[in-house]
C-alpha cells in the first residue's frame, strides 16, 4: 500500500497538468528504509513526448548523487499518461528499474478529472496497490514506517 500526503499528490497532478500534452515525470524521495515519500522532485521529460517519458540524463545523475548524500531513496517514481488510462504500458514496465519503488501514474486524458493509481513493478510483473491519501503522516503511520527500519532510526517529522 502507498500512503502518501495530499500535498504530494496535488504536486504530481499539477506537474502532469502543466506538462500536458507531453508526459510529465519525476520522483518523490524519502528516507532510506522508510517507504515514506517526503520530497517532490519534478524532472524534465527529455523525450518531450505525449506517449513516452525519459528522465534528462544530467538531472538523473544529479538526483542520484543528491539522494545518496541525503540518505534518501526514490520512494515513488511518477509519470503521466495524457491520452490513456493510468496503467503501465509495456514500455513503462520495460524501463522500471527500481524494484522497491511505487510507480505512480496520473492520467490527464480528461481535462476536468485526473486518474491516480500506484503499482509495484518487479521483474516485469505489474501489481496494482491501494493508495491512502492523508493530510499528514500520523503516529500510527510513523510506527508502521519505523517497523520497517532499524532500532536507531528516528522519523523525520515535518
Amino acid at each position: 500500500m502507498l500512503v502518501i500526503r495530499r500535498d504530494l499528490v496535488d504536486a504530481m497532478v499539477a506537474h502532469a497538468r502543466e506538462d500536458h500534452p507531453d508526459e510529465a515525470c519525476g520522483v518523490l524521495a524519502g528516507p532510506e528504509g522508510s517507504d515514506r515519500p517526503e520530497r517532490f522532485i519534478p524532472m524534465t521529460n527529455a523525450a518531450r513526448s505525449p506517449t513516452f517519458y525519459q528522465f534528462d540524463s544530467m538531472e538523473q545523475l544529479r538526483l542520484h548523487r543528491e539522494l545518496e548524500a541525503n540518505d534518501e531513496v526514490p520512494v515513488v517514481i511518477y509519470h503521466s499518461h495524457t491520452a490513456t488510462e493510468a496503467y503501465p504500458s509495456r514500455t513503462d514496465v520495460n524501463i522500471a528499474a527500481e524494484p522497491g519503488a511505487h510507480y505512480v501514474l496520473v492520467s490527464t486524458r480528461d481535462p476536468q478529472e485526473h486518474e491516480f493509481r500506484s503499482y509495484r513493478i518487479v521483474d516485469g510483473a505489474v501489481t496494482e496497490e491501494p493508495v491512502e491519501i492523508v493530510d499528514a503522516y500520523d503516529a500510527s503511520i510513523e510506527r508502521f514506517m519505523l517497523s520497517n527500519t532499524g532500532p536507531d532510526d528516528v522519523p523525520d517529522c515535518r
